[in-house]
């Protein structure tokens, strides 16, 4: 007994009114995607209740299905609806036709909000990875990364499909378009490693600016330099913040009260093309170059950005890893090296993304590799810097020097 149970709010729905109040018509959409989805569908019930109050009743049904069922009741005073869907994977894995069922019944109702979320259910297998519960990434197309999870949160924002899940390895993890994004347990690796090299090798960060990074954790990081005055945090979607700020306290550690924190929600680019400030550190906190985000990494991106920086200070973004991602790091790489004098790339392992993983510091002068262990010693005491989980004097050096292998894709 194995199962996939999902659930959906749905808040503010913009739909047709049939589809709140008809029977008829939630039914004949319930039938048709269920159709689409390849499930199978036994019988059907729908329920209409009488008017209230002078307010339209609303309908309950259910579908059930050679699989399990598909539930649904709504609310026409208020616009809401929630959905119930679940299917038995006991002859063969039938989860992905329950997703399909769901998106297609959701997407019907066009609504404002969605509140999603999935549990596994049943005997739980306690081998073999792809059985329940493991939440997988898919690095490439002949390899796989993940975690058991529970507790698992997904909604649709305008931007990307968010998810929010519990993990016995890492405790709270953020997931975006299926790619793990940060956790509670180990985001130091990450943040750290992107956020000091290029902050100790500048003599005087003052201005930050920060494209994505929502969840809030690098932000976290640059903040403890005493020298930053202000950072700008320019990212897309509003709902990674409120969520990140309602879920990922032990990320973020409460940064978004800071007084030098700037939120500005939006386009990044935008802000960039319009902004008259100049800013010595701008960090690239992205999904990877072969997502949506993909055209912040473009040489005409990275010139726009270049623009925007005041003199001696510096470009940092992440590459992919080296290993499942080589001919991007390869190609990002040689982007870089023709738009910036100087490009320092360097790396660390991320538990989370199950790969060592590339990164760069970009400059027309700053060289993170000349500043030494004993400055970057007495920069952390100068500057307040502590609370550092990886980063070090001497991990400093350590993270430029690279291996053979991803030193040949930058080198080329």
């Amino acid at each position: 007994m194995q199962g996939l149970h999902l659930t959906a709010d749905l808040y503010q729905c913009s739909c047709d009114s049939a589809l709140m109040i008809c029977a008829d018509t939630i039914a004949q959409l319930c039938r048709s995607q269920t159709d689409a989805s390849g499930l199978t569908l036994v019988e059907d019930k729908w329920v209409k209740f009488p008017e209230w109050q002078g307010q339209p009743g609303g309908v309950t049904g259910a579908v059930l299905l050679a699989e399990s069922h598909l539930a649904i009741h709504t609310w026409p005073e208020t616009g809401n609806v929630t959905i119930d869907v679940y299917v038995c994977n006991f002859s063969g894995d039938n989860s992905a036709k329950a997703q399909a069922l769901m998106d297609g019944v959701v997407a019907a109702y066009a609504p404002q909000e969605a509140v999603r979320q999935q549990l596994w259910r049943g005997d739980i297998a306690t081998n073999g990875v792809g059985q329940y519960p493991w939440v997988m990434e898919q690095l490439t197309e002949n390899a796989a990364f993940g975690f058991r999870a529970h507790n698992v949160q997904r909604q649709h924002t305008p931007f990307q499909t968010l998810e929010m899940l519990d993990t016995p390895s890492f405790g709270r993890v953020m997931r975006l378009d299926d790619h793990f994004m940060t956790s509670e347990g180990e985001e130091f690796f990450y943040h750290e490693c992107m956020a000091h090299p290029a902050a100790m090798a500048h003599p005087d960060p003052q201005q930050v600016l920060v494209i994505g990074g929502g969840d809030g954790g690098l932000a976290e990081e640059l903040l403890k330099h005493n020298t930053v005055q202000r950072l700008v945090l320019a990212e897309l979607d509003e709902a990674v913040i409120e969520v990140s700020k309602a879920q990922l306290q032990r990320v973020h550690n409460g940064v978004w009260d800071d007084p030098r924190l700037q939120l500005q929600i939006g386009d990044g680019m935008a802000y960039v093309d319009s902004t008259t400030d100049r800013f010595d550190l701008i960090l690239l906190d992205l999904t990877d170059p072969h997502t949506p985000a993909g055209s912040l990494y473009s040489p005409e991106a990275l010139q726009r950005m270049r623009r925007v920086l005041n003199p001696g200070g510096a470009l940092v973004l992440h590459l992919g890893s080296p290993v499942f991602h080589a001919e991007q790091v390869h190609a990002l790489s040689q982007t870089l090296k023709a738009t910036f004098a100087q490009v320092a790339c360097y790396g660390t392992y991320v538990p989370l993304y199950g790969a060592y993983w590339g990164m760069a510091v970009c400059s027309d002068s700053l060289q993170p590799t000349a500043v030494s262990a004993a400055q970057i010693d007495e920069r952390l005491a100068a500057r307040g810097v502590t609370d550092l989980q990886y980063y070090n004097a001497d991990i400093h050096g350590a993270l430029f020097a690279l291996p053979n292998y991803y030193r040949k894709l930058v080198l080329a």
